[in-house]
């Protein structure tokens, strides 16, 4: 693991997320599709950090992303645009299920709602889920999410605000480009990254 990304410094303009999930589909003569998925769901996006000046923030971000060296190493990344949990959930749910589930039973001491489109995390998982159907009670009921749960759970902590993704690069070449200057002459930098989430 190579850290965090440095979020606070580095703010992003831009920002695409991806679901991945491999699947291979072919089709009889008769037009019946055969589908069949053939590994697991991962994150993946597609950043494009604010044009800056190297003393702003390219320095830093430069040495972060050489210490990666290419996708070797792990980080975390919480994306801003989705940190927060559209629902009002507060407190502390959990929740308990066998793996493959991709319904959770909800229990802990939670208020509030979560909503469709959520991004959430087990105590337990590096894998980030989404919640794929409104819940209008975190504490009790049932909770459903996808993709299915990679490993079981036993009444695990549920993260729903500042969500980290465990992620690496997907690029052997990395570049930092200088698309103008300011008004001073200083050179402004842009960078654009893509990553995938690591399981």
């Amino acid at each position: 693991m190579a850290g965090a990304f440095p979020i606070s410094s580095a703010q992003l303009e831009s920002l695409g997320i991806k679901s991945i999930q491999n699947t291979i589909i072919s089709k009889t003569v008769s037009g019946k599709k055969l589908a069949r998925q053939i590994d697991g769901q991962r994150w993946g996006f597609t950043a494009r950090i604010i044009t800056a000046k190297r003393s702003d923030v390219y320095g830093e971000l430069m040495a972060f992303i050489v210490k990666q060296r290419s996708g070797k190493e792990n980080f975390t990344i919480i994306p801003p645009e989705v940190e927060d949990a559209r629902g009002t959930a507060s407190g502390t749910p959990n929740g308990t299920a066998s793996a493959g589930a991709t319904s959770i039973t909800l229990g802990g001491t939670g208020t509030g709602t979560l909503k469709a489109g959520d991004f959430i995390k087990f105590a337990n998982h590096d894998k980030v889920y989404m919640v794929v159907a409104d819940q209008s009670d975190i504490s009790t009921g049932s909770l459903t999410i996808e993709p299915p749960l990679t490993t079981a759970i036993t009444s695990e902590d549920i993260t729903y605000d500042n969500v980290p993704f465990t992620v690496h690069l997907t690029n052997d070449i990395q570049e930092f480009g200088v698309v103008g200057a300011d008004k001073d002459g200083n050179a402004l930098y842009q960078f654009e990254f893509d990553v995938e989430e690591s399981l």
